[in-house]
């Protein structure tokens, strides 16, 4: 193998690698939501000011660490004001409303498992607008991912359904689909629109959005001062509402962005599945809600799915290289070498 190509197969590895820890940080990020606004909703908080406060706060966060790190971005937001509205309505404030009305009308794991059906989308889109079919490899991954993530959201046990929670759960996943999608088309540099922008200007958008809801009375808002219940402690309300704006959405959102970006929106979309695992543990250590054997084995048939879709990837990756044929030697002149000649048809393949 030529040097150079051993050299940017290494550099295609190493960008892989970077994409997959952002991207199940990410997960992780986003998996202590639902501990920590369940923990403040059972004090009194209703679904909507939960949403309000943790994007309001992953708003003025983002807003305070862009301003440090990247001073020019409410420049850049504006340039690109139509890609950072539409990720504000959709990605943040969408998946947030449409999955807590599926809530509303349906069992948790139902509503979930809709949301979830994201990466299914995602294929979809990614097959139609490219004109490639994913190969049987990818499909079976995906399979598997799904099948664990119904394994760990137990969605059979006293699950009830109605048209019009199907109807919400299946916005949350085209908004969810969307979020990998528009994350994906993020520029990395300084030309494009960068990650802290776009989660920035995004999480302004979608807390203005949700905000309203709430003020119209579209959707209850009810906020206390209760003290709030985490891993068994009594703790001040300031305390989720903090880590709610910080690590399930600010961290969150600029580490799911890099992530899908270096991943690509397929494949990261199943990473993304990972969430639903890291809140399960969580939810276990911080409000005691126990983890059963068919959850764990869940757990690890949506690794193996994740595993099997890799395999997939790769194999389409080599199959799209281009192939350059072999070019034949041209006979060798006396002054070049005196003591020997080529065989007829002797070949070498290009460098």
């Amino acid at each position: 193998m030529p040097a150079a190509t051993q050299l940017d197969r290494v550099a295609a590895d190493n960008h892989f690698r970077l994409g997959l820890l952002f991207a199940i940080s990410s997960a992780l990020a986003f998996g202590s939501s639902g501990p920590f606004a369940k923990a403040l909703m059972e004090s009194g908080w209703s679904p909507t000011a939960a949403v309000t406060a943790r994007l309001a706060g992953g708003a003025l966060m983002m807003a305070a660490f862009a301003s440090l790190v990247r001073p020019g971005w409410v420049r850049e937001v504006r340039r690109h004001a139509r890609t950072v509205l539409g990720y504000g309505l959709f990605p943040i404030a969408g998946a947030q409303l449409c999955y807590y009305n599926a809530v509303a009308h349906l069992s948790v794991g139902v509503a979930l498992l809709l949301e979830y059906a994201a990466p299914i989308l995602v294929v979809g889109w990614v097959w139609a607008t490219s004109r490639r079919r994913p190969g049987a490899i990818t499909f079976v991954g995906v399979t598997l991912a799904i099948t664990g993530i119904v394994l760990v959201l137990d969605v059979f046990s006293g699950a009830h359904v109605n048209l019009i929670g199907v109807g919400w759960g299946l916005a949350a996943a085209v908004c969810a689909a969307c979020y990998f999608m528009m994350s994906g088309r993020a520029g990395i540099g300084s030309d494009g629109l960068s990650p802290i922008s776009l989660a920035a200007g995004g999480l302004i958008v979608g807390t203005a959005a949700v905000a309203l809801l709430g003020v119209s009375g579209s959707m209850p808002l009810a906020f206390t001062t209760h003290p709030v219940t985490i891993a068994g402690h009594p703790t001040a309300w300031l305390v989720p509402v903090i880590a709610l704006g910080l690590i399930p959405t600010a961290l969150a959102y600029t580490l799911g962005i890099l992530g899908i970006a270096r991943l690509k929106p397929r494949f990261a979309s199943l990473v993304g599945l990972s969430e639903v695992l890291f809140a399960v543990v969580i939810a276990w250590i911080m409000l005691g809600e126990a983890m059963t054997v068919r959850q764990a084995i869940g757990g690890a048939v949506v690794l193996l799915g994740l595993a099997v879709t890799r395999l997939g990837d790769r194999s389409e990756q080599r199959a799209a290289l281009p192939t350059e044929p072999a070019l034949p030697i041209e006979p060798a002149g006396p002054s070049d070498f005196p003591t020997s000649e080529p065989s007829p048809g002797q070949t070498i393949s290009r460098g």
